[in-house]
């Protein structure tokens, strides 16, 4: 009997919703539902669009990633080469150092010193700039010959028996040499 009533319930709910149905179709009428499905269209267009044009911005995210990704890896690439670079600086620093410390002991033997620097014009590495060093008869140190010439010999001549700063002279000299390499 439960059963009985319940299947009658269920029909009076489809009768009273095809009811509401009609009702709502009147009120309404086509022309709601027709404006309805083209608001619905003009929706569905609109996502299209925009889900074209995020997907056209994310395609341009990731170009935009891989050129990062690039550019980190040439700065990687580069900052190895400057390691590389200083560390062949570093290198022909000591071998000047050393180069120096054979003249000392030439001059020593010979009473004349002569320096020859490399690697002062950028353009030919290899070019020799070399000054000759001796003590004359006051026990003062004198340069006797200087290629290419340099205008400020005798000012560095004085400053160094002034000073008796050996390592400032030689250097003095080298940084003269570099700034004429660059005239």
């Amino acid at each position: 009997m439960a059963n009985v009533k319940t299947e009658d319930e269920i029909i009076l709910f489809e009768r009273e919703m095809k009811e509401f149905w009609t009702k709502l179709k009147s009120v309404y009428g086509t022309e709601q539902i027709s404006q309805t499905l083209a608001l619905r269209d003009s929706c569905k267009e609109s996502i299209k669009v925009l889900s074209e044009k995020w997907s056209k911005k994310l395609k341009e995210g990731d170009q935009m990633i891989d050129k990062i990704q690039e550019y980190s890896n040439e700065i990687l690439q580069q900052s190895q080469r400057i390691s590389e670079n200083q560390e062949h600086l570093t290198e022909i620093k000591s071998n000047e150092r050393l180069m120096v410390l054979i003249s000392l002991f030439v001059f020593a033997l010979d009473e004349q010193l002569q320096f020859v620097f490399r690697h002062i014009d950028h353009k030919d590495p290899d070019k020799p700039y070399a000054f000759t060093l001796s003590i004359n008869e006051q026990g003062d140190y004198e340069v006797t010959s200087c290629t290419p010439p340099l205008d400020c010999i005798a000012e560095f001549q004085l400053k160094v028996r002034e000073t008796n700063n050996f390592s400032a002279f030689v250097a003095n000299i080298r940084k003269a040499f570099t700034a004429l390499s660059y005239k």
